[in-house]
C-alpha cells in the first residue's frame, strides 16, 4: 500500500500517494504584503495574498524546501526622520505637506452561513473557506467524520509580531505564522456556504447582466494645505467608462473594470468638507482611481468621507500602513 506524504511546495500542501500527480504550486518566495516573486500578481490585504492562484505546475515533493520570505528592508530611525523632515519642510514651490491620514479598513466580516446549502452540489476540488484549513473536497467521498480545525478570527500584524485576533499565540517569522495551527475545530468543512458570493472586500452578488457588483471598495487619502489626494483602490479600471462627477460636497462614481465577467461600482461618495468642481481633477492608473479634491475652504479635512466617524487616527509618512 503507498504510504501517504505531504507536499511541502507552497500554495499546494496537499496529501499525496502518486509521485507524479500534477502539483500547482508557487516556486518563488513570498514578498510580504505584497505576493509571490515567482509571479506579478501583487495584492493590498492578507486575504488577496492567500488567493493568489499557484504559477507554476509540477510534481509533488516532500525535500524541496521552500525559499524564504523576502521582507522589504525596514529604514532606521534616522533615515525615516530625513524622509519626515523633507516632505514636511516648505519649499519656494511647494506648500508644506501634511501627514497622509487615512480611515483604517475594517476586518472582513465572517461567512454569511457556517453551514454548505445540502441542496448545493460543491465542485470537484473546492477549498474549505476557513482561514488556515486548506482541506480540499473530492467529489464522491464522505463527508461523515469531517474535523475542520481553523482560525475564526483575522490576521494580525503588530509591530512585527504576527497571529491571529482569535487566540493568543503570536511569531515574528512569516513562514512560522503560515505554520499557526488553527484554534478551533468544527465537525464539518465550508465548501460553499449559502452558495452566494463573498461578501468580502464588498463583493455582491453577481446581477442579470453577469457584472458583480461592488458595494464598497479600499480607499485612504492624505492632503496638503489646499487639496485633498484620495485613491479608491480597484485593479483594472475601464478609463473610457469611468465615470467621475465632481459636486460641491459629494463625488458620483461610476466604475467598470476589464475583468471577465467585469465589476462595476457605483457609488456617491459624501465628503467631509466643500471642494472647488471646477478645479478638482482625476487620473486612472493600474490599480486605482485616484482624485485631487482642491479645497474650496482651505480647512483640513480629519477624514474623506462626510459620513465617517472621526477617529483621530493618523497614519505617519514612512510609518506602517503607508506604502514605502
Amino acid at each position: 500500500m503507498a504510504t501517504t506524504q505531504k507536499c511541502v511546495h507552497q500554495g499546494c500542501g496537499k496529501n499525496f500517494t502518486d509521485a507524479t500527480e500534477k502539483c500547482e504550486y508557487h516556486p518563488g518566495p513570498p514578498i510580504f504584503h505584497e505576493g509571490w516573486k515567482c509571479c506579478k500578481t501583487r495584492v493590498l490585504t492578507f486575504d488577496e495574498f492567500m488567493s493568489i492562484p499557484p504559477c507554476t505546475t509540477g510534481t509533488h515533493s516532500t525535500t524541496d524546501i521552500p525559499p524564504p520570505v523576502e521582507e522589504k528592508p525596514k529604514e532606521d530611525e534616522a533615515s525615516l526622520a530625513r524622509k519626515i523632515d523633507v516632505l514636511t519642510t516648505p519649499t519656494p514651490s511647494r506648500l508644506p505637506i501634511q501627514p497622509p491620514q487615512s480611515v483604517p479598513t475594517p476586518p472582513p466580516p465572517a461567512p454569511e452561513t457556517d453551514d454548505d446549502d445540502p441542496s448545493l452540489e460543491i465542485p470537484d476540488g473546492s477549498t474549505c473557506r476557513r482561514r488556515t484549513c486548506g482541506k480540499r473536497y473530492k467529489r464522491g467521498s464522505s463527508r461523515e467524520g469531517e474535523t475542520c480545525v481553523h482560525h475564526p478570527g483575522v490576521p494580525i500584524f503588530h509591530e512585527g509580531s504576527k497571529g491571529y485576533s482569535c487566540c493568543k499565540r503570536r511569531v515574528l517569522e512569516f513562514d512560522q505564522f503560515m505554520k499557526i495551527e488553527g484554534c478551533k475545530t468544527k465537525d464539518r468543512h465550508l465548501f460553499i456556504g449559502s452558495g452566494k458570493r463573498d461578501k468580502d472586500h464588498g463583493r455582491d452578488k453577481a446581477d442579470p447582466t453577469g457584472e458583480e457588483v461592488l458595494s464598497t471598495v479600499r480607499h485612504d487619502f492624505y492632503q496638503t494645505a489646499t487639496c485633498v489626494i484620495a485613491a479608491f483602490f480597484l485593479k483594472k479600471i475601464k478609463k473610457e467608462n469611468a465615470k467621475v462627477q465632481f459636486q460641491e460636497k459629494q463625488l458620483a462614481l461610476e466604475l467598470m473594470t476589464s475583468d471577465s465577467p467585469p465589476k462595476r461600482y457605483t457609488a456617491d461618495v459624501p465628503l467631509y468638507g466643500p471642494i472647488d468642481t471646477s478645479k478638482s481633477s482625476f487620473k486612472i492608473l493600474g490599480t486605482k482611481l485616484e482624485v485631487t479634491l482642491v479645497k474650496a475652504d482651505g480647512s483640513s479635512w480629519p477624514v474623506l468621507r462626510g459620513d465617517e466617524a472621526l477617529t483621530g487616527e493618523i497614519y505617519q509618512v514612512g510609518r506602517a500602513g503607508m506604502a514605502q
